[in-house]
């Protein structure tokens, strides 16, 4: 199937044509149909697999039919929800990119900034809206915004938008908009609250599914390295200057790990920041927009808030925490190696994080190399003691002292 086959506008087509895409992907093809006869969807959909052309195509194809002329009155007359402002962004310049032939004006709004210039743009009309649930609900209630002329609705992200509390939010939003509109629902995961969701605010929809990806870019080189889990921090840095690591992703799990790896870092000279939860908006753009212009030479991530990151030629990924969850090694993989580029994918394993590295290897299939030339690699000290006949308490302390003494004063003259 090609994009032709879609009886799409002359318009939208350019636009497509003018990217170089000529085939849409397994989900597109499935969910444009569907959206330009006027379904409502459900669209269980990962990231990277073009989710967001799946309905921004569409969409603009049946708005043009709409509001083709300049002449029209500016509504709002859809409405995209989406859990974070990195999304909410890449979404706007998606609209922007397959709308440039025709008359729809869109605005992108969220909180953490001034709502002034977005009240300005309200003001002087839009056809499509982008916002985050919050800064959506409070310029509605001020009065800035209507969306009693709405045609569709979009939940995007449902699934983080239930992981960071907005739930409740979204199902206010539902019920501000007309009972007649479109809605589309997407989700990279289907949890029970998900579902319950579609079935109580969606009609007689449809269900599309793309199957989760399992495979990583074919030119990603991956690189595994079996370490301590208190060693992690030095054995970054280790690498960071041995290998003269640049624009460098790295993934941790928590946002209290994130942070700590930075101040690691920044300790030791390297130019490090963090984006999480825990930031505001705006921090979260600009550590984002300073790496991007190479400002600052390593990026340290959660998985959520690294959802909607875009970034061309990015040459290392590296997960300083492994997934417990196999997908997300892909997702997380994927960021680097796109557009025929080459990459290089580290991972750490600490002693109690191998279930989920045979987990990821099960599942991708990937020939990592492991790399046992460093300065940290897992202890047999423990495994050692208990094996043999047990000690002498007179001298265990004393023998365990001596060792600890030797071993720290080995990784003082290695690991920097």
């Amino acid at each position: 199937m090609s994009f032709s086959d879609l009886n799409l506008l002359q318009n939208v087509q350019h636009a497509i044509a003018d990217e170089g895409y000529t085939n849409p992907t397994p989900i597109q093809q499935q969910a444009i149909p569907i959206i330009l006869e006027g379904t409502d969807l459900v669209g269980c959909a990962q990231t990277g697999t073009g989710k967001t052309a799946a309905f921004a195509i569409p969409i603009l194809n049946n708005l043009h039919r709409i509001v083709g002329s300049l002449s029209k009155r500016k509504l709002v007359r859809a409405l995209i929800v989406t859990p974070t402002r990195e999304l909410a962004i890449q979404i706007g310049e998606s609209i922007d990119t397959y709308g440039k032939y025709t008359n729809i004006r869109q605005l992108t709004i969220f909180g953490g900034v001034s709502q002034v210039p977005q009240v300005d743009q309200l003001k002087k009309g839009i056809d499509i809206l982008i916002a985050t649930p919050g800064r959506l609900l409070d310029l509605h209630k001020q009065g800035f915004i209507d969306l009693d002329h709405l045609h569709f609705l979009v939940l995007d992200e449902a699934d983080q938008m239930l992981d960071m509390g907005f739930i409740n939010d979204v199902k206010k939003i539902i019920k501000l908009t007309p009972t007649n509109r479109q809605t589309l629902l997407f989700s990279a995961t289907m949890p029970m609250a998900i579902r319950e969701l579609a079935d109580t605010f969606l009609t007689k929809a449809k269900y599309v599914s793309v199957d989760p990806v399992s495979s990583t870019a074919e030119k990603v080189v991956h690189k595994v390295y079996f370490v301590e889990k208190e060693d992690k921090r030095k054995l970054l840095y280790h690498i960071i200057r041995n290998e003269s690591l640049n624009n460098l992703l790295v993934f941790t799990r928590t946002k209290h790990g994130a942070d700590n790896v930075v101040k690691f870092l920044k300790k030791h000279g390297v130019s490090a920041e963090a984006i999480h939860g825990d930031k505001s908006q705006n921090a979260r753009q600009r550590v984002l927009d300073q790496f991007k212009a190479k400002e600052i030479s390593v990026l340290v991530a959660t998985d959520i808030a690294a959802r909607g990151i875009d970034i061309e030629l990015l040459p290392f990924v590296l997960n300083f925490d492994l997934p417990n969850i196999p997908e997300t090694y892909v997702h997380r993989i994927g960021r680097t190696a796109r557009a025929g580029n080459e990459g290089i994918a580290y991972s750490f394993c600490g002693k109690d994080e191998e279930p989920y590295w045979k987990d990821i290897q099960k599942l991708t299939r990937i020939n990592a190399k492991i790399i046992t030339d460093h300065p940290f690699p897992w202890s047999t000290e423990v495994k050692e003691v208990t094996e043999t006949a047990k000690p002498d308490r007179r001298n265990t302390k004393k023998t365990d002292n001596s060792r600890k003494s030797a071993a720290s004063k080995k990784n003082k003259k290695r690991w920097y």
